[in-house]
């Protein structure tokens, strides 16, 4: 019996060299950052109402827990944007969007009036959760930070 491997991305011959993949890899990155960017700032610039909507929805000790998430998708956040320490960032954003998922887009349990925008919110962030997967698989591309650090060792 015989297994096809899968070839990484960037070494596909449907590929034009590593140039495609790796240029087109920083604006995937930027994308991805902006959202964890945003929310991490959000959440700092209106702390008392975020500690208090997560108070709402059960969130145990909400001012520690918003510390944390907000640090989490600042650093997260910026380790997509740069390539720096990218496969660690995005697992961490994964984790990080397991519970926020479940608990903050729980669309099962929502008003009948709410079910289909949490939905929507919730399978945004399995879209995500798969987009993050695919840079901690691959890393960030040819064109980051981590990829200069391991040309120059």
């Amino acid at each position: 019996m015989t297994v096809a491997h899968a070839s990484h991305p960037s070494s596909s011959a449907s590929h034009a060299g590593s140039f495609a993949p790796g240029i087109l890899a920083v604006p995937g990155r930027v994308l991805m950052s902006i959202i964890f960017l945003l929310s991490g700032f959000g959440k700092i610039a209106n702390f008392s109402y975020m500690a208090g909507y997560m108070e709402s929805k059960g969130a145990p000790a909400p001012k520690v827990l918003l510390a944390i998430a907000a640090a989490a998708e600042l650093v997260g956040g910026l380790s997509l944007l740069l390539g720096l320490w990218s496969r660690v960032g995005a697992l961490g954003l994964f984790v990080f969007l397991i519970p926020t998922t479940l608990m903050f887009h729980n669309f099962w349990a929502a008003p009948a009036a709410d079910q289909m925008n949490q939905q929507i919110h919730f399978l945004k962030n399995v879209a995500i959760m798969g987009g993050l997967l695919m840079i901690a698989a691959y890393g960030p591309g040819s064109f980051s930070i981590d990829s200069a650090r391991r040309s120059a060792h």
